[in-house]
This record gives C-alpha cells, structure tokens and sequence, in this order.
C-alpha cells in the first residue's frame, strides 16, 4: 500500500519544485508509474481474504478494482486537463496538479481503510478537493450554486451515518472491518433499529446517488472542469457503492424488511433520469443523468444482497466508471471546440473529426451496454438477480435498458449526424493527446472482455 501511497503524496509536493516547463510531463510521467505500480494490487483478486495487512490499510478482492481505478484515473486527468490549464498562471496550474494528486490519495486511504472511523473520515475529506476543483475552475458563474448543492448533499447525508458509527462503536468496542463482521447485532429497540439502519447507509445513498437525492449530481458535472467531472463519475460515485457493500455485512438482519423502498427508489430512478436523458439538450447534464441511471440498477444490485448481485454491481461499477469518464473527456473535446454544451449547436462533427467519431461511437455502445462489453455483463447480473427477487422487476429493468439505449443513440447521433451549422468555422485539429486520453479509456475496458474474473471472481 505505501508503494502507492508514498509516490502519491510525494507528487502533491513535488508539483511545487519542478521547473514550469517541464511541469505536466513531469507530473504525467510520474502519475503513469504509479498507475503502473497499482497494477500489482492484480495478485490479491486471487486471495480470498485481506492482504498487504498494515496498521491502519489492507487490500482484499472487494477494494483492489476501485483502488486500481483509482490509480489509473490520475494520468488521465493530467491529460485530459493540459490544454485549457495552460492558460492558467503558474501558481493556478501547480495548485490544480496538486489537487488532484491530494485527492487520489484520499481516495486510497478510504478504499483501503480497515477501521469504520478512518474510512468515514476519507469519505470527507474527498469532498475538500473536489470542492475546490469545482468552485475554483468552472466554466460559469453557477459553479458557486453548484459547489453548495455537492457540499451541503453530502454533509447533510454524512453526519448521520457518523452517529451511527459512535453508537456501533459504543455497543460493539470496535470499528474494525476485520472482525466486526463476526460480532453480534446491536441490540436496540425495533424503532432505534431502523433509524441506524437509515443513517448508516444513508451518506452513502446520497453519495451514489439515489434517485431523489440526485439534484446536486448534474449541477456539479455541470460546472466542474473536465477532471472534475472525469473523477466524480468514475470514483467518487463508487465510494458509495463500496461504502454500502461494506456496512451490508453489519446491517444483515434489518435489511431483509427495510431495503424495499430504497430498491423501489432506485428502480423508479432508472426510468426517470432515462426519460429526463431523453430531453436533454445540455451533453453533460444528458451524461450527468445517464450515471444516476446506472447507479439506481448498482443500488438494486447491491440492496438484495446476493452473490450475483454484487458481483455485477462491481462489474458495472469498474465498466461504468471508464466509459462515463470517457463520454466527460469526449464531451470536453466538443466544448474545447465550440465553445458549446448544446448538442444542438455541435452536431454533424463526424464530417470534420472521423476518428473522434469512431470513439464516440465506442464510449456509446458502451454506455447503452452493447455485448460483450463487461457493461452488459453487470446490467445482466444484476438484472438477473433483481428478477430472482422479484419478477415483475423485469419490466423496470427491461424498460431502463431500452431508454438507456434511446439516449445513448440519441446522444451520439445528434453531436455526431446531420449537417454542420453553419456558424461552426475554424475548428482545429484533433491531438494525439485526446486520441491516446481515450484509448487509456476504452482499451481496458475491452481488456475486461477478456478477463472478466479480474473484477468479479472474487464471488466464486
């Protein structure tokens, strides 16, 4: 863990020292060899158990993807970030390195956290970074709307889930997820029960996000930067998935009679943000919606708590990851262009950019979860275990696939179809940086075509 760790933190500080010209390839360069190095976390999916067991951090089959991920997304966003960022002073272009780098960091401490406490401060401290990318280096003024919606969400959903820790550390005497798992109950009255029940999946329902407690979802992609949103599609919407898995284990009893609403919820979440994608005008918001979409079926998945469902919550939350990322950083591409959002304004791009046509064709048919990409192979999972729990959650799921589809085809055609506007002149080129940004995108994700085992064997 401190292989990864060390380097990490080391770059944060570096990012200061390194002479400006060399700057971003320095922090590229640097960024790469720790995804590298993350790439040996791959030994413990064979381990049935916790490994690389320190103090305060382990990995098991359960953390390795969402820490690899996370590892892997820091180079890309350096990338994705370097041509608006060096019109930027100095200090600024340092700082945003450095905010990044940080929030990495976060991330790996709480994916691989092994007490309760340190995990839920990691959870917080994600939001500082990600707050400040936000409000610092949006496009519009509604960045500071925006920033408020994400902060008071989250805290709002958090402090909840902090009592109910201080009361299961009180009754239990420890918040070790290597041996709480083998307590006993609490033992509180039925209606005390269910309200800390609420509270400790509830930051995690937020942070997901649940349908209902979606709004400062699309407000936030919205106005952040491009590793702005690159980072809270791709990881920090799996915290809460991770989050949830992890409490599963001490909330086994209450479940079974208090998760139908929530998977009532997320279902119904599924057809409203298909329907809401359907009538979207702005990209980002339209891909902003499109994850609270797959993010309902990852809550349902998880919620009735068998092996196929969590096995492809995973998968669907690794593949959904890299592909909505790659829609941010392809939507970023247009607007770098155009200087527009509004799909309507930037279609027909298939005339003058054929290649960035072929991936956003790719990163589509990803997103609509065409086969055999390990999209579908988590949309089946866990739609195959939803119908086991209840079959008339077929026509739900049945449903969302097929808005999902809409969307995304509609998507597509309408940056991509049709006559060039007449008002859109001048365009430059497509960079090898953006083609080489999407094929760390998109290559391993068809990797996972070939080795699936990598994110879900561990349920075997």
């Amino acid at each position: 863990m401190l292989k990864v760790l060390i380097p990490t933190l080391m770059l944060a500080m570096m990012v200061w020292l390194i002479p400006a010209k060399w700057l971003w390839a320095a922090a590229l360069g640097h960024s790469l060899m720790i995804a590298l190095i993350s790439l040996n976390w791959l030994g413990c999916l064979s381990e049935t158990g916790w490994s690389q067991l320190n103090m305060f951090t382990a990995t098991d089959p359960l953390s390795t993807p969402l820490l690899i991920l996370s590892c892997w997304l820091l180079p890309l966003m350096i990338l994705a970030s370097q041509n608006h960022m060096f019109a930027e002073p100095l200090n600024r272009q340092r700082m945003y390195i450095s905010l990044l780098t940080l929030l990495q960091a976060f991330l790996i401490m709480a994916f691989s956290a092994t007490e309760l406490i340190m995990f839920y401060i990691m959870f917080e401290a994600t939001l500082i970074p990600t707050l400040i990318i936000i409000t610092r280096w949006g496009n519009q003024a509604e960045r500071l709307n925006a920033g408020t919606y994400f902060l008071f969400y989250t805290l709002a959903g958090s402090l909840p889930l902090l009592v109910a820790l201080l009361l299961l550390q009180n009754d239990a005497g420890t918040l070790s997820m290597l041996t709480l798992q083998y307590s006993e109950p609490l033992q509180f009255s039925s209606y005390t029960n269910k309200i800390w029940w609420v509270g400790c999946l509830l930051a995690f329902l937020v942070k997901m996000p649940l349908y209902g407690v979606h709004l400062w979802l699309p407000k936030a992609h919205v106005e952040a930067p491009v590793a702005g949103s690159m980072v809270l599609a791709a990881v920090l919407l799996k915290l809460g998935g991770y989050g949830m898995m992890r409490m599963m284990i001490m909330l086994e009893p209450l479940t079974m009679e208090l998760c139908y609403p929530f998977i009532i919820f997320a279902l119904w979440g599924i057809i409203m943000t298909g329907s809401i994608c359907l009538r979207q005008t702005d990209l980002k918001s339209l891909i902003a919606y499109s994850s609270v979409s797959h993010m309902g079926l990852v809550v349902g998945g998880i919620l009735i708590q068998t092996s196929w469902g969590f096995a492809g919550a995973m998968t669907l939350m690794i593949a959904h990851g890299l592909a909505s990322s790659a829609l941010f950083c392809l939507a970023n591409t247009n607007y770098e262009r155009t200087h527009s959002r509004t799909m309507l304004l930037t279609r027909g791009l298939q005339m003058v950019f054929p290649l960035m046509t072929t991936w956003w064709f790719i990163a589509s048919l990803a997103n609509l979860a065409l086969p055999p990409l390990p999209n579908l192979m988590g949309e089946l999972m866990i739609i195959s275990s939803l119908f086991n729990w209840s079959e008339w959650s077929l026509l739900i799921t049945g449903l969302g696939t097929m808005i999902t589809a809409g969307y995304s085809l509609y998507m597509f055609l309408m940056t991509q179809r049709g006559p060039l506007p007449t008002h859109t002149i001048a365009l430059y080129p497509t960079h090898s940086r953006e083609h080489l940004l999407m094929a760390l995108h998109l290559i391993p994700l068809l990797l996972l075509i070939l080795k699936p085992e990598l994110i879900w064997g561990w349920t075997a």
